[in-house]
């Protein structure tokens, strides 16, 4: 990054104003506030010239009114202000305010669309302010982001993470005389693309979708000239679903995605839905568009590496102290919030339970150090923001720079089901530096573990992925970690079980080799879908008449599916337990291996069980198309609770 003179504010015409700072020349139109061209390092132009000036760079929704249908809107400005202009900072706004006469039209909040350049910055930035005043009409937010459209002509590598990096198809590939269409319009087979290299391969843009807390930038390189495009997101806060729901990043466009909420990979359970007429107010970003370039040979990885530096000087830069907008808050008008979250574990309960002696006694005292892993912990506020931070291996938590308000705090450790909720809320005022102590967290259990598959992480990576059809790859993800992105896996179910559904024996099977990683429908041979049910096969030595069994089922994703269970007798009606329809995450299309997490606990009769073999069948009945089904995540069969007295518990240890 290099200096530069002081940053000026042009206005080349009636309908557009020009952000300089010597470096780069932002150009808006004006009032909407669409960016129509980026100037830098000798290109004109690095959006995409052949688009209409509204498809290059913008801000936009999806919405709908309760029990109508979704509708896209690109958030057009009526109203142009310059907010700052001097030597070392110009911000401009652009505004549009909702009245009744636009009821059904746009979506009913106003906006207040932001964009700030520096001096000797090699970027520029924007972020939003949304409000809905009270007593406005009710609606639904699907969807919001900035999405911008880069030169074709220019930008066709990629770059996501290290390891998640290539030369992309063009747009054009994509049309009916280059591809042929799959199982749904995002996902292509390349058969007579402009690079004859990447032939045979399957295009989808969900194939480059990440995790939030993985998501921090991403972005395309220009080979001539050696220019990189970069879109960096220095916080979490706005974004919605936690660390690891998931959101698109950059795809064939060439597209830049800064995704701020989404029902991607969480359906209309995480839609935020405001209703009654309630007031409601949120700043999303600011995000950085970083440009960066290189004298010498192109070589993507250089730029790479120059934007993931970049990309830590911005996270370790905020909250800016820039915006000037009131609504977001500075380092000084925030807190902080601190903890250690320690693990009552089941072993520790039964070792205390197990006292013979005073012998035992002593170690068990010993030995009751509560365990200490990593955690999650999130702080959510009821207008949208979230904070989350990665406990060290003691435990030890710290979330800085929280905007003021009253939160909750959750948490959940990989290793163990279930969710930490603390049971207050917590406000957090300018200059806070709230310290919670120690806090113990109780996984849910009844009883000892007979048997279990999984792990319970809230993810189906453990178990068993397929190849995928060699007619329908992604050549990025062959000897990937990331297998499960690769298109048509479903498909496999039917390929690798055709005469029947699965069976797991406790004991003898492998859930790395014989637990396929979705339950999927069956294809039969006329192309239609029938439900399946998959089996898990134990045994007792005995059953304890007349107490309770614990079956815990952890699912990392649900598509309009419905798990039924019956113990011993696949015909039971009603099924011993039924979740009933759930689910809308569309992650097994969508080359997700989670989604939105569920934990269920069905309470299984003594009487529905023998001493011997037993067998817990598992149906997934719904069968509309290839997509609805289960992924699981974890699943526990637990006996009956001790019938010993329990003990005083010893106090958390230091």
């Amino acid at each position: 990054m290099s200096s530069a003179g002081r940053v000026r504010l042009l206005y080349p015409d009636d309908r557009h104003v020009l952000l300089d700072n010597g470096i780069l020349q932002l150009t808006l139109s004006n009032p909407d506030g669409i960016v129509t061209g980026v100037r830098y390092h000798g290109v004109d132009n690095l959006l995409e010239v052949l688009n209409q000036e509204s498809n290059r760079g913008y801000w936009d929704v999806v919405w709908n009114e309760p029990g109508g249908k979704g509708i896209f809107d690109v958030l057009k400005g009526t109203d142009f202000r310059v907010i700052l202009e001097d030597e070392s900072q110009v911000e401009v706004s652009f505004t549009r305010t909702w009245d009744s006469s636009l009821q059904g039209k746009v979506i009913p909040i106003n906006i207040d669309k932001r964009f700030v350049v520096l001096r000797g910055s090699s970027g520029f930035y924007t972020y939003a302010i949304y409000e809905h005043m009270e007593g406005w009409p009710d609606f639904n937010l699907g969807e919001t982001r900035v999405a911008f459209k880069l030169r074709k002509d220019k930008f066709q590598y990629m770059a996501m993470a290290d390891d998640r990096q290539r030369v992309m198809p063009f747009p054009d590939d994509r049309m009916p005389e280059r591809s042929q269409r799959l199982a749904y319009a995002e996902a292509v087979l390349l058969t007579n693309p402009i690079n004859p290299e990447l032939k045979g391969e399957v295009d989808d843009k969900y194939q480059y979708s990440c995790d939030n807390k993985d998501n921090k930038v991403h972005g395309w390189v220009s080979l001539n000239p050696p220019v990189g495009f970069w879109q960096i997101t220095p916080s979490d806060e706005f974004r919605s679903g936690g660390p690891v729901k998931q959101n698109l990043t950059s795809h064939v466009g060439p597209t830049t995605l800064a995704m701020f909420h989404s029902a991607h990979y969480a359906g209309d359970d995480l839609v935020p839905k405001f209703r009654n007429g309630e007031y409601w107010k949120k700043v999303f970003g600011p995000v950085f568009i970083y440009l960066n370039s290189t004298l010498e040979k192109a070589d993507p990885l250089v730029l790479w590496e120059d934007a993931k530096i970049q990309m830590h000087r911005e996270v370790e830069s905020w909250p800016y102290s820039f915006p000037l907008s009131e609504d977001f808050p500075k380092a000084d008008q925030r807190g902080s919030i601190s903890g250690r979250l320690l693990m009552q574990t089941y072993q520790q309960i039964q070792l205390m339970l197990d006292w013979l002696s005073q012998e035992t006694l002593d170690h068990g005292k010993k030995n009751a150090r509560l365990l200490r892993i990593t955690v999650h912990t999130i702080l959510c506020l009821k207008q949208g923001y979230q904070f989350w931070a990665r406990a060290d291996v003691d435990g030890f938590f710290s979330i800085s720079n929280v905007r003021t308000g009253d939160y909750n705090l959750y948490a959940w450790v990989p290793g163990f089901i279930g969710d930490y909720k603390y049971d207050a809320n917590i406000t957090i005022t300018p200059g806070s530096d709230i310290n919670l102590g120690d806090i113990l967290y109780e996984p849910p259990r009844d009883g000892p573990t007979v048997w279990e598959i999984g792990i319970p992480d809230r993810s189906a990576a453990e178990f068993y992925i397929p190849d995928p059809n060699p007619l329908y790859i992604n050549k990025l993800y062959v000897n990937h970690p990331d297998k499960f992105r690769q298109y048509g896996l479903w498909e496999r179910f039917a390929e690798l079980y055709p005469d029947g559904d699965l069976v797991y024996t406790v004991g003898v099977s492998d859930y790395g080799k014989d637990w396929f990683f979705a339950q999927v429908p069956r294809r039969k041979p006329d192309s239609s879908y029938q439900g399946t049910t998959w089996q898990i096969k134990f045994k007792l030595d005995s059953v304890v008449q007349g107490a309770p069994y614990k079956l815990r089922v952890a699912i990392a994703s649900s598509t309009l599916a419905e798990l039924q269970v019956r113990f011993n007798d696949p015909r039971a009606s009603p099924a011993h337990f039924t979740t009933g329809l759930f689910g809308r995450d569309n992650s097994v299309a969508r080359h997700g291996i989670h989604g939105l997490h569920w934990l269920f606990t069905i309470t299984v009769r003594s009487s529905w069980l023998s001493a011997g073999e037993n067998t817990a069948f598992l149906t997934q009945p719904r069968s509309s198309g290839p997509f609805p089904g289960i992924m699981y995540d974890y699943i526990r069969f637990e006996g009956p609770a001790p019938s010993s007295p329990t003990p005083h518990k010893p106090s958390p240890s230091k």
